[in-house]
């Protein structure tokens, strides 16, 4: 079965969940089927790279942008003549489904995210949020297979668009490398690993907590910020966070940083991006991986944590309850939109909870990672995958 993966992100340009996700789908499909990546970027040698056209006018609506790219790489796929096109998120939906119109081939689409549930994308697109979502439900509508990520997701997508049949929608997980994201071994391995930490500003004699994440609406960073007044003094809050997708989120994001280290020490904010090993290495060490997103179809992240052996604090946003046990593998704090301020205090409270029982948080991170390795190995997740191709072709 020749298959083709479309893409925004591919490595080594990756910034986000999506990414991620076809990084490693695409290594363990390799061996199942006969794979080509085409992704949009600078050229590699890994994929099939494609760039705007040069002839755009200067200023073009990004959302644009995208979809003359698209163009371009649905002829690439096309020449390519796959059996099945496989594409991730709305950058590459409309070149999936115009290469799979053109060679009369099914198209399937994993949904990591639904432009009707990130309103705040407006800020970063403008008119161009329009266009991202016309392209995302026409390319669902009329799609051999969908693929949603969750079970939260899958209702999402039902009640987003009820054009989509049913039968047509599968669910299909993220997955973890648990070798890649694992607890450094004892001697040199945890040596090194706690030279990245000292190098990045992290004090060896206190516990911290850590987030990884882009500063975007979605990841609800603004509401962690502000629990964290309530954080106990002693304690580090530990920010791996990549650039905001505005510069009014960045500057409000600032804002809220100057305040927190007005209010307490031991706020460590990274905005460049980390090699892998270094975040694991960061994930390793922490106290607890706190994950206040208002809006995450799986969270792929939580999985890199637990992977780590580390506890998880979460919202129940999404199918984050799918991946976070709640009281075994960490704790659960439920969100409303409309109680901004009791979030905030329930995040305080799981954190208070998880640092003020040690032994209770250690078993959380030994349960995580055994969940990791025992549900989400990426293995069981391309042989999924594969079943939706046979199933589209059916």
């Amino acid at each position: 079965m020749r298959v083709a993966l479309l893409t925004r992100e591919y490595p080594p340009e990756i910034y986000g969940g999506a990414g991620v996700h076809v990084d490693f789908l695409a290594r363990h499909l390799a061996g199942l089927v006969d794979l080509q990546v085409h992704c949009i970027g600078a050229a590699r040698t890994t994929a099939h790279a494609y760039r705007p056209p040069a002839d755009l006018p200067s200023g073009v609506n990004p959302a644009l942008s995208v979809l003359a790219t698209d163009v371009a790489m649905a002829a690439g796929v096309v020449a390519g003549g796959p059996d099945v096109v496989h594409s991730h998120t709305w950058y590459a939906n409309l070149a999936g489904q115009l290469s799979g119109l053109t060679l009369g081939a099914p198209h399937v689409v994993t949904a990591h995210s639904l432009e009707p549930s990130r309103p705040w994308k407006a800020e970063q697109l403008g008119g161009g949020y329009r266009v991202s979502s016309w392209v995302e439900r026409s390319a669902f509508e009329a799609a051999a297979a969908v693929v949603a990520v969750s079970n939260g997701m899958r209702a999402e997508i039902l009640a987003a668009y009820p054009g989509v049949d049913p039968a047509r929608l599968h669910v299909v997980r993220n997955g973890i490398d648990t070798e890649l994201y694992r607890a450094p071994a004892p001697g040199a391995e945890a040596a090194a690993a706690a030279a990245v930490r000292r190098d990045l500003g992290i004090d060896p004699d206190r516990p911290y907590l850590v987030f990884v994440g882009r500063i975007t609406r979605q990841k609800g960073v603004a509401h962690l910020l502000r629990a964290a007044l309530d954080f106990d003094p002693s304690v580090q809050l530990v920010l791996l966070a990549g650039a905001a997708d505005t510069p009014e989120l960045a500057a409000e994001t600032d804002a809220a940083i100057a305040t927190l280290r007005a209010r307490r020490t031991g706020v460590v904010v990274h905005s460049a991006m980390l090699a892998r090993p270094d975040v694991v290495s960061v994930l390793a060490g922490s106290a607890a991986f706190v994950c206040p997103s208002v809006y995450e179809p799986l969270g792929i992240v939580n999985l890199e944590a637990m992977a780590c052996g580390v506890p998880v604090v979460a919202s129940t946003v999404g199918g984050i309850p799918e991946v976070v046990d709640d009281g075994r593998t960490g704790l659960l704090v439920p969100y409303d939109e409309h109680d901004p301020v009791g979030f905030e205090a329930g995040l305080a409270a799981a954190v208070h909870r998880v640092l003020s029982d040690p032994a209770a948080a250690l078993a959380m991170g030994r349960a995580g990672r055994a969940r990791a390795v025992e549900e989400f190995s990426w293995d069981r997740i391309a042989r999924q995958t594969v079943a939706v191709y046979e199933a589209a072709l059916s």
